[in-house]
């Protein structure tokens, strides 16, 4: 049975890191999410109109490929309450259809408790990174594990 390890990271780079050594474990894109503030500007203070450097435009140092180079189906959407955002993954799909419900209606509609899925929305609005990841049961440990050795708090399994 699957399960999802969700996880916020204050680091973007540690939240980075941990979706690569994902990749490299043999997990899936399709079973990757991840959601990040997006403050419309490239590092040196532009605005980012194009959306072409993602994750400069979300302050996530200076490489080109950055989160468009760890996961597909990078976009950007406005979340009412929350404001702008990158998300990647499954539940970009799910926010896309979020507009009345914010970031918790979509995290509560992905099996997340509303208690967690409020709490992940404030830690979003603080800028921290979510990342999730869908897990076999003997996978789940390790995701768990890995999010913990890269920084991540309030880690959950659902």
């Amino acid at each position: 049975m699957e399960k999802t390890v969700v996880g916020a990271f204050k680091n973007h780079d540690d939240a980075e890191k941990t979706v690569d050594e994902l990749k490299k474990r043999g997990v899936p894109e399709k079973d990757i999410s991840l959601v990040a503030r997006h403050d419309g500007h490239t590092q040196a203070g532009h605005p980012d109109s194009d959306m072409h450097n993602l994750s400069s435009g979300i302050g996530w140092g200076g490489t080109l490929g950055g989160v468009t180079g760890l996961l597909a189906g990078v976009g950007a959407l406005a979340i009412p309450g929350v404001g702008p955002i990158i998300a990647a993954g499954p539940l970009a799909a799910t926010l896309t259809g979020a507009v009345a419900g914010g970031l918790a209606g979509a995290l509560m509609d992905y099996g997340i408790p509303s208690n967690e899925s409020h709490e992940y929305e404030t830690r979003l609005k603080e800028g921290d990174v979510l990342l999730m990841v869908r897990a076999d049961a003997p996978e789940v440990d390790k995701a768990k594990k890995l999010f913990q050795e890269h920084g991540a708090t309030d880690i959950h399994v659902h």
